[in-house]
């Protein structure tokens, strides 16, 4: 079934190539319902899947992960963890979004996902959108994501590594459900987010750690040229959750999804986090630098009230020439999209990628681990609609009184629609 649909994408991406565009522009100045999510490619995959009426519109867009990981422990390593070679299924999705025709815009989402972490099908971003111009953006009512960081608000389609770090993935849920006002006053290129999130109706999913929860981002862009195509984003990020039934448990595998967790507190009677923390991304052309990092405090009287800290820096260079999209709205980056994909007869576009992420978990009286990772990788964008992930990794665990070091070696491939 899987290598049916493979086939039958490809086929239908080289078909496509007779509607390619012209190269894309390095600014992206809309959003809907959906946010990162719901980014047209430029080049359309197939025509079946959109709907326009003289009321509203529907668009059907899907997604697909597969993913392998393998790995080389040193004595110290094995001794923490015993590692096997898997392959998976990592994500499906469906996604259906689009507009009411009427005189202040209105998007809707709707969205479900195969999660193959827990192997069940989940909700995911799913609500509305209402163009508000007079608070100078819009506000989002139903499940999506928080706000904090920009590369968790970023779809994980279109991120430059295969996994977000591992403090983000340990401290950040994926999604929220309740209502979020998107803020973007162009003269002053200035951004924001501002969140309020409660569990009324997503108690039983994984994501569902806080009984409600309150997030702000907000960034500057204090360099934004759309001719050379040089961007400088600054932000910074708040968080504040009251835990849920008043136990909390954080942990990250290590950026590796077949993986076990290889940091973790543990559940531990908690009442309240609290998160700060910043990101700043340069951008010029096809080069790409980025850093993000911050701080959880936990307000645990049994546990000490712990601090935990984490992020990331990385940089990217796409080899072949084009220039990452950046949305002013939404204050994200989109997917690369190549100028001359292969089926084309083009080289797509080729990314390099380098980073180094580290996650501190032992805090007050808990010892979850420190570990730290080098990443290179390599992503060749084959179209709009395929790319294939070549990742290696070495990281050093610091749990159980012992350092051990791993290699990592992953491969993904991913399909959109």
């Amino acid at each position: 079934m899987a290598l049916g649909l493979i086939g039958s994408l490809l086929l239908a991406d080289a078909a496509s190539a007779q509607d390619s565009t012209k190269a894309d522009s390095p600014l992206d100045e809309t959003i809907e319902a959906g946010e990162a999510q719901s980014s047209e490619p430029r080049r359309k995959l197939v025509h079946w899947n959109e709907y326009e009426g003289p009321y509203f519109t529907i668009r059907l867009g899907a997604g697909f992960l597969y993913e392998g990981a393998a790995y080389s422990q040193d004595d110290a390593s094995q001794q923490q963890f015993d590692l096997e070679p898997d392959t998976k299924v990592r994500d499906t999705r469906f996604l259906l979004r689009g507009r009411f025709k009427t005189k202040r815009p209105i998007s809707w989402s709707a969205g479900i996902m195969y999660d193959g972490a827990t192997d069940d099908w989940l909700f995911r971003e799913t609500g509305v959108m209402v163009a508000v111009p007079e608070l100078w953006g819009h506000f989002f009512i139903g499940r999506t994501k928080e706000g904090f960081s920009l590369n968790k608000v970023m779809s994980g389609y279109a991120g430059w590594t295969m996994e977000r770090s591992s403090m983000s993935d340990a401290t950040i849920p994926i999604l929220g459900d309740g209502v979020k006002w998107l803020g973007y006053v162009p003269k002053r290129h200035l951004i924001w987010n501002l969140g309020y999130y409660l569990d009324s109706y997503n108690a039983r999913q994984a994501f569902s750690t806080y009984d409600n929860q309150v997030v702000a981002r907000v960034a500057w862009l204090p360099i934004l040229s759309e001719d050379d195509r040089t961007l400088l984003h600054v932000g910074v990020n708040g968080r504040y959750g009251n835990v849920d039934e008043d136990l909390l448990q954080i942990r990250a595998r290590p950026e590796a999804n077949p993986a076990p967790y290889f940091v973790d507190t543990g559940s531990f009677a908690a009442r309240h986090t609290s998160m700060a923390g910043w990101e700043a991304y340069y951008r010029s052309g096809p080069w790409m630098f980025g850093n993000e990092y911050w701080f959880q405090k936990v307000e645990s009287e049994t546990a000490g009230d712990p601090v935990f800290q984490g992020g990331d820096v990385v940089a990217t260079w796409i080899l072949t020439g084009e220039t990452r999209a950046y949305n002013t709205v939404g204050g994200f980056f989109k997917s690369v999209s190549p100028a001359r994909t292969l089926f084309e007869g083009g080289p797509g576009a080729v990314e390099a990628v380098l980073r180094f992420s580290y996650i501190d978990l032992d805090g007050g009286s808990l010892r979850g681990g420190k570990f730290w990772r080098l990443t290179p990788m390599v992503n060749w964008h084959m179209s709009d609609h395929v790319r294939l992930e070549l990742t290696y990794g070495y990281g050093k665990l610091d749990r159980f009184d012992v350092r051990g070091g791993t290699h990592f070696f992953q491969s993904r491939l991913q399909l959109t629609m």
